[in-house]
């Protein structure tokens, strides 16, 4: 029996695209029109086709389900749970990205795309087709461990900011409050002053950041 005698599966990429809308991380969800699973609110997804790369299968899909295009998304991880999907054996090649909730706008006026909170519905994310809701999961894993070390990595916020939406931001993704200070500790060396304080319409004057190491 040669190599091309055993059976093969489908491969799919699939993305999760996160934002942080309302205090809350979210996921893009796009409402199928294909046969199966039809009018289900699923993850971006397609087939790989023949001869083409998985990066150029997670874009084309962007493009074409959500209208979406420009970014770069990172690899997640593969899902080969056999039973992950009722069309047959298909593996997932999940990628995720992080993108500025004012980047989605456009997409967001179509009826068939929506973000869902993953804290807030939680009904809908585990009922997603496909196994999607084990890649909404690691998906929101991986973002909490990024936001962890770095100030705002996926430029969620607009530059400059203050320390306060900062924090802000980063307790959104992860779910849970954050000491002031020791949050202002641990993020104000990764980040550069601008020399520039709030206009204090929220509050006091603040001084305003951008992202990166404070000059010497």
């Amino acid at each position: 029996m040669s190599l091309l005698d055993y059976p093969r599966p489908s491969v799919a990429a699939d993305t999760a695209v996160l934002t942080v809308s309302e205090g809350s991380v979210c996921v893009l969800l796009v409402k199928r029109g294909e046969p199966d699973q039809h009018g289900k609110w699923a993850l971006p997804g397609t087939f790989l086709r023949e001869r083409e790369t998985l990066a150029d299968a997670v874009l084309r899909c962007l493009r074409e389900k959500v209208g979406i295009s420009g970014r770069e998304p990172r690899q997640l991880r593969v899902f080969d749970d056999p039973g992950r999907d009722d069309r047959g054996w298909v593996l997932s090649v999940a990628h995720v990205d992080m993108v500025p909730l004012a980047d989605l706008e456009q997409a967001l006026k179509s009826d068939g795309v929506r973000l869902a909170s993953v804290t807030g519905e939680p009904e809908l994310i585990a009922g997603l087709p496909y196994g999607h809701a084990e890649i909404v999961a690691n998906a929101v894993e991986w973002l909490r461990a990024a936001y962890a070390e770095e100030p705002d990595p996926g430029e969620l916020l607009e530059e400059p900011f203050t320390l306060k939406d900062l924090r802000g931001l980063h307790e959104a993704v992860a779910g849970q409050t954050l000491m002031r200070d020791t949050f202002r500790r641990f993020m104000e060396p990764k980040l550069k002053g601008t020399g520039l304080m709030s206009d204090g319409t929220r509050g006091r004057p603040s001084r305003l950041w951008v992202r990166g190491r404070e000059m010497k």
